[in-house]
C-alpha cells in the first residue's frame, strides 16, 4: 500500500494516529473526493475485488466505484494506518419494508476504545461514522442517524428532520467477512438487469454543502437542503461534467 499517494489522492493532510478523530477526517475526506459512481459496469470494465486493482482504480486512475470497491480500498488504508478493521455484510432496505439479500452492501466496523462503523460507499449517507454500540440518536446536521438492535442485526436509520419518520437504511451483523464472500453479489450488481446499477449510470459525490450527482442524463445539485435538477443536452456535455465536477474519465 503507498499510503502517501492514497492520500494525496484524497486530499488528506492531517494527523494519521489511529483514533476516533483521524477517522473521522479520513471518512470525510474519503466521501469528498472519490466518487459513489457504477461507470466501470456501464462500460463493461470487470470489478475485480482485491487491494492491488481496487487501488489501481480509486487511486492511479483517480476512479470511484461502488460499496465493494470503496468500502475494500479504504479498509486497507486504515489498516495500513494502524486500524483494526473488519468488512461487513449489509442488507440494503427496500421501499416495500423488506430487505435486500446478505452481501448487498459492504460496511465497515473500526475498533478502537470505542466501536464505530463506517461507511464510504453509500452514496448520501453519514459523514461521520457513527458509534456502534450507541442507542441514541447520533445527530449529524440537520439529520439525525440511529443503530437499534433487530433480532440477530443491528439496523441503521435515518432521519432528515424531526418531522419526518425514521427510514431504515440497511441491517447488519459484525461477522467478520474477507472480498471472496461478496463476490457473488458484486456479480450480481454487475450483470442482472435486476440490479439498480445496471439500468442507469450514476455518479455521485459529496460535497460541504451537500452532493452533486450526474443520473444518467440529469445533474443533481444539492446545497443547503435545497435541490436543483437540470437535463443534459448531449453525451459530450456529460463527459466533460464527468471530468471536471468529477474528475472522471471512462
Amino acid at each position: 500500500m503507498d499510503i502517501q499517494s492514497y492520500l494525496d489522492r484524497i486530499g488528506y493532510r492531517g494527523p494519521l494516529t489511529p483514533t476516533a478523530e483521524t477517522l473521522r477526517a479520513l471518512q470525510v475526506a474519503h466521501l469528498e473526493t472519490v466518487p459513489f459512481e457504477n461507470l466501470s459496469i456501464h462500460a463493461h470494465q470487470p470489478i475485480v475485488l482485491d487491494d492491488e486493482s481496487l487501488f489501481d482504480k480509486v487511486v492511479a486512475r483517480r476512479r470511484g466505484g461502488f460499496c465493494y470497491e470503496l468500502n475494500g480500498i479504504f479498509a486497507a488504508l486504515l489498516r495500513a494506518l494502524g486500524f483494526q478493521v473488519t468488512m461487513l455484510s449489509a442488507a440494503v432496505a427496500r421501499g416495500d419494508g423488506t430487505f435486500g439479500p446478505d452481501f448487498d452492501h459492504m460496511a465497515l466496523q473500526v475498533n478502537l476504545e470505542e466501536r464505530w462503523l463506517a461507511d464510504v460507499g453509500f452514496g448520501d449517507s453519514f459523514r461521520d461514522p457513527l458509534r456502534l454500540d450507541e442507542r441514541g440518536e447520533q445527530p449529524e446536521g440537520t439529520r439525525t442517524f440511529r443503530i437499534d438492535e433487530d433480532g440477530g442485526h443491528l439496523l441503521l436509520l435515518r432521519r432528515d428532520s424531526s418531522e419526518e419518520p425514521w427510514q431504515p437504511q440497511y441491517r447488519f451483523t459484525l461477522q467478520s467477512y474477507e472480498f471472496p464472500d461478496y463476490a457473488g453479489m458484486c456479480h450480481f450488481h454487475q450483470t442482472s438487469p435486476e440490479s439498480h446499477f445496471t439500468r442507469q449510470t450514476l455518479c455521485s459525490l459529496a460535497t460541504p454543502e451537500g452532493r452533486v450527482t450526474l443520473s444518467g442524463m440529469k445533474l443533481i445539485t444539492t446545497r443547503g437542503g435545497e435541490r436543483q435538477e437540470r437535463v443534459l443536452a448531449s453525451e459530450e456535455e456529460r463527459s466533460t461534467l464527468l471530468r471536471k465536477m468529477f474528475g472522471v474519465v471512462v
